[in-house]
């Protein structure tokens, strides 16, 4: 009596589905290397503000350390979030994620990139900025502007494919969009000589930037770790 060898199955019976994006050695690669390169710049901005007591973390914005002691911490910094970027934007690809959320992190990406090639002035020259300094903040505004653009496009996306990171996903995205709204305000008041603060604290654009550029930070590497799981299938 004869014996049927089994059938080898396809690629579409193995409940891979084209556009999945996370079934793969490199998707998987991908979604910890972003975060790795998240925190490391997260601990070398931290250690540029330790390092630099003569600014303050709540009235100078990240960029301004750069003059400071050890600012190529801030500058591998940026370069660090530029390349974690630029490896979410190619996971978001790989996984079919929508264009426009894409289009949004490829600023996000881009405008990082350039701020840290362009260094900013030191503290107190607002109103009379450096070429350097114009072309630092002229690609920092759009790339901060573009973050909660691609958080809120891409957030039923991610949510779907990671519903246990939803929670974390959904605040994220609600303080990126609150502080970055107050960073603008309180960006547009330093530029002629902060009228919101007070004599001791004349301003918090520092703080402020530092909530919203760390909810950017935490939703990248979020966003990473989401493209990076198998689609669901409808």
């Amino acid at each position: 009596m004869r014996t049927l060898s089994p059938i080898p199955s396809s690629p579409s019976s193995t409940g891979r589905t084209a556009g999945s994006g996370g079934t793969g050695r490199w998707a998987r690669t991908g979604s910890r290397a972003v975060p790795a390169a998240i925190g490391t710049a997260v601990a070398a901005i931290a250690a540029a503000d330790l390092i630099n007591p003569q600014y303050s973390p709540v009235t100078e914005v990240i960029s301004r350390y750069v003059n400071g002691t050890a600012g190529w911490l801030v500058t591998t910094a940026l370069f660090l979030v530029a390349g974690a970027s630029g490896l979410l934007l190619a996971l978001l690809r790989r996984a079919g994620a929508p264009r426009v959320g894409r289009w949004a992190v490829g600023v996000w990406a881009a405008g990082i990139a350039v701020a840290g090639v362009f260094p900013a002035d030191p503290p107190g020259r607002w109103g009379r900025p450096s070429t350097s300094d114009i072309v630092h903040g002229m690609a920092a505004t759009p790339a901060f502007l573009a973050l909660p653009v691609a958080a809120l496009v891409l957030h039923g996306w991610l949510t779907r494919r990671w519903t246990r990171g939803a929670g974390a996903l959904r605040a994220v995205l609600g303080t990126s969009l609150v502080s970055t709204a107050v960073l603008l305000v309180c960006l547009v008041d330093v530029m002629d000589g902060p009228s919101l603060g007070t004599d001791a604290v004349p301003t918090l654009v520092g703080l402020v930037e530092r909530i919203a550029f760390g909810a950017g930070l935490a939703w990248v590497a979020l966003a990473a770790v989401a493209a990076s799981r198998p689609a669901v299938r409808a």
